[in-house]
């Protein structure tokens, strides 16, 4: 099961979007939110966004397959792999691919700061340092934990970002956190704006990542030009915080019960001697179609190694909706066994 620094090595690719991001939005916009864009968008996508390699390590007897991503030639030779072949045997404790640890954070924080630069990014020691070059402060990070730190924490954007500036919320965090952090940077002069996004690297890289935002009119007015830029599919949600993140949490729970489903009937269509890409071909223009199932069923039949999304993310997010539905005293039943479903596949270190 992948460790911590395992982790980060999920998602590489999807830390491309960031500067494509940055690319679209040109360079009257950038000076206006300075360096809040690059480091919210590069520098603090922390966690799962940020990743050179997969460090697996087999808990049981099993077949596996080992895989390095390397995106930077600044961090070779602090990854290596060692030997297995595709789908060889391999046994309890067995380590498949290993990260040199020795000085890895500093070295991973360089190569970071290194490819933001290289797109034209400021990188600053903190949230705070940013902050205070800062009109609007994009926070987009993978969960709570890490939002309350960005926001709140000793060098958080509270402490540098001047009073009637905004902060925009892209993570899927549950709907009260957004509500918490919205009610926190108000004591602070701040408005938020509730914007979760979603679409992935591909849609990310061409603009049309979906965004859902609730908050303030006004504010909504002041930063359109923003969020037209960053998404040419842009959902104007209300003005309560917390409802962009329920919509995104409703999107994402069944985003999670159709994947579960078109798997689990391709894998019924391949049982009964169908041809999987054949099946998938007629699904795509049947009533069957998902995209999400298109997307990634598609990539499965190739063979196509490279992850554009981690399991635990999927999994964080539909058990996240589970309990948003479970505080309205609604129990989802084909979400509680979606979510199942990818809980246990993390388990298993997938």
């Amino acid at each position: 099961m992948p460790d911590d620094a395992g982790s980060r090595l999920d998602a590489a690719k999807s830390q491309v979007q960031a500067r494509s991001v940055l690319q679209k939005i040109g360079r009257r916009h950038l000076a206006m939110i300075g360096a809040g864009m690059a480091l919210a968008l590069l520098a603090l996508w922390l966690g799962n966004w940020f990743m050179f390699g997969r460090h697996q390590v087999s808990t049981d007897n099993a077949y596996v397959r080992a895989d390095i991503s390397l995106i930077s030639a600044k961090i070779e030779g602090y990854v290596r792999a060692v030997p297995a072949a595709e789908n060889a045997a391999v046994h309890a404790g067995d380590v498949l691919v290993e990260i040199d640890p020795t000085d890895y954070e500093a070295r991973v924080a360089a190569a970071r700061e290194a490819l933001a630069q290289a797109e034209g990014a400021q990188v600053h020691a903190s949230p705070a340092a940013l902050a205070r070059h800062c009109d609007l402060l994009i926070v987009a990070v993978v969960d709570e934990a890490q939002t309350r730190e960005v926001l709140f924490g000793a060098d958080g954007v509270v402490h540098g970002l001047a009073w009637g500036k905004a902060v925009m919320l892209c993570p899927t965090i549950s709907p009260q956190a957004v509500e918490s952090c919205a009610a926190a940077l108000a004591e602070h002069g701040l408005a938020c704006i509730d914007a979760p996004m979603s679409g992935g690297p591909l849609r990310a890289r061409a603009g049309t990542m979906s965004l859902m935002v609730a908050c303030a009119e006004p504010t909504r007015q002041r930063w359109l030009h923003v969020l037209q830029d960053l998404s040419s599919r842009l959902f104007h949600i209300g003005e309560r915080p917390g409802d962009g993140a329920r919509t995104k949490l409703v999107n994402n729970l069944l985003a999670a019960i159709n994947l579960a489903g078109a798997a689990e009937a391709l894998a019924l269509a391949q049982t009964l001697g169908l041809d999987p890409a054949a099946t998938l071909a007629v699904i795509e223009q049947s009533s069957g179609q998902s995209w999400i199932g298109s997307d990634r069923l598609q990539r499965a039949l190739r063979g196509d190694p490279e992850v554009h999304a981690a399991m635990r993310l999927l999994a964080k997010d539909s058990a996240l909706a589970l309990a948003m539905a479970g505080a309205a005293g609604v129990q989802p039943a084909l979400g509680a066994a979606a979510a199942g479903e990818f809980a246990a596949a993390c388990d298993a270190g997938l």
